[in-house]
C-alpha cells in the first residue's frame, strides 16, 4: 500500500514555460543533421537573419562583377565568396558555398552557351573534360571537410606565381592553337586535367576557371579564347556536381541566391561577348590581371595581412 501511495502521489515531470524558454535559450542552435559534417554545420539557417536591402545590393553587385570575370578568364569565386563572407557573417560555411555555387552555376550556364554558339568548341575535347570534371568535383565535395584550407593556400600561391610568370615571359603562349598531344594521349591529358581541377573545385574552389584556362593553354596547346570556351563548359559541370551535393542538404539561401544568380547571368553574358569581340590577346591580358589579384589575395592570407 505504501508503495502504491508513493506511486500515486508522484507526478510525472513536466516542463514549465520558464524551463522551456531557458532550455531553448541555452540550446537555440539545433544539432547538425546527420547528412552534414560537423565542420560545416556551425550555424543554422536562422542565423542568417533578415537580409537588409544594403546587403542584398552589395552581394548582387559582387555577383555581377564575378560573373563578368568568370566568363572572360575564370576566377569569379574570388570576388563572390569574400563578398558572401562579409555580407553574411552569421551563415555557415556550407550555406555560403552552396549559395555561391548556385549563382555561379546560372552565370556559367549563360556564358558557356554563348561560347558554344559562337566558337563551337570540339565536342571530342570538351565532353570528356566535362565528364571528368564532374566526377572530380563530386569527389572533392565529399571530402571537402577533411581537407584543411590553410594547408593548400601556400601551394596554390606558388602555382599561381609560376603560372603568371610563364604567361608573362612567353607572350606568344595562347595566341594560336597548337595541340601538343593527339589521339589517345590528347584524351588522357584532357581526362587528367578534368579530374584534377574538378577535384580541386569540389574541395576548395576559388580560381578553378583560371586553372582550367591555363591547363588548356599550357598543357594542351589551345589559344586563350578556345581555352576559355572549354573551361566554361567544364566549370559548368563542376558547379552542377557541387549542387547535387548541396541542394538536397537544404543549404542554399534561396532568397539571396536567386537575385545573385540573375546578376551573375548578366555578368557572364557581357563577359563572354567581350572576350569573343576582343580575342585571345584580350583574354591573355585579363588572365594576367586576375592571376595577379589572386597572388595578392592569397599572399596576404598566407602572410596574415588580411
Amino acid at each position: 500500500m505504501a508503495t502504491r501511495s508513493r506511486r500515486s502521489t508522484a507526478r510525472p515531470r513536466r516542463w514549465s514555460r520558464t524551463s522551456r524558454r531557458s532550455s531553448s535559450a541555452r540550446g537555440s542552435t539545433p544539432p547538425c543533421p546527420r547528412t552534414t559534417t560537423r565542420s560545416w554545420c556551425r550555424s543554422s539557417p536562422a542565423d542568417v537573419g533578415d537580409l537588409t536591402l544594403e546587403v542584398v545590393l552589395f552581394l548582387v553587385l559582387a555577383a555581377l562583377v564575378a560573373g563578368f570575370v568568370d566568363a572572360v578568364v575564370g576566377g569569379g569565386g574570388l570576388v563572390q565568396l569574400p563578398a558572401l563572407l562579409v555580407g553574411l557573417p552569421g551563415a555557415s560555411v556550407v550555406q555560403i558555398a552552396a549559395t555561391n555555387k548556385l549563382a555561379s552555376f546560372c552565370g556559367t550556364s549563360i556564358s558557356a552557351a554563348t561560347y558554344v554558339r559562337r566558337i563551337r568548341p570540339d565536342p571530342r575535347t570538351f565532353l570528356p573534360l566535362m565528364l571528368a570534371a564532374f566526377v572530380g568535383s563530386t569527389g572533392g565535395a565529399l571530402v571537402a571537410s577533411l581537407l584543411p584550407r590553410s594547408a593548400f593556400d601556400p601551394i596554390i600561391l606558388v602555382v599561381l606565381v609560376l603560372v603568371g610568370g610563364y604567361v608573362w615571359f612567353k607572350p606568344s603562349v595562347g595566341e594560336l592553337t597548337s595541340l601538343r598531344f593527339h589521339g589517345g594521349q590528347h584524351l588522357t591529358a584532357v581526362l587528367v586535367t578534368g579530374l584534377t581541377i574538378g577535384f580541386y573545385d569540389g574541395a576548395i574552389g576559388p580560381g578553378t576557371g583560371s586553372f582550367l584556362v591555363f591547363a588548356l593553354v599550357g598543357l594542351l596547346g589551345y589559344n586563350f579564347l578556345e581555352a576559355s570556351a572549354k573551361a566554361k563548359l567544364a566549370n559548368w559541370a563542376t558547379n552542377l556536381a557541387a549542387l547535387v551535393v548541396f541542394v538536397p542538404q537544404g543549404a542554399v539561401i534561396w532568397q539571396l541566391a536567386l537575385p545573385m544568380a540573375a546578376a551573375n547571368i548578366v555578368g557572364g553574358y557581357l563577359g563572354a561577348r567581350l572576350a569573343m569581340a576582343r580575342g585571345a590577346r584580350f583574354v591573355r591580358a585579363f588572365f594576367l590581371v586576375v592571376v595577379s589579384g589572386f597572388v595578392v589575395r592569397l599572399g596576404g592570407d598566407v602572410l596574415g595581412w588580411w
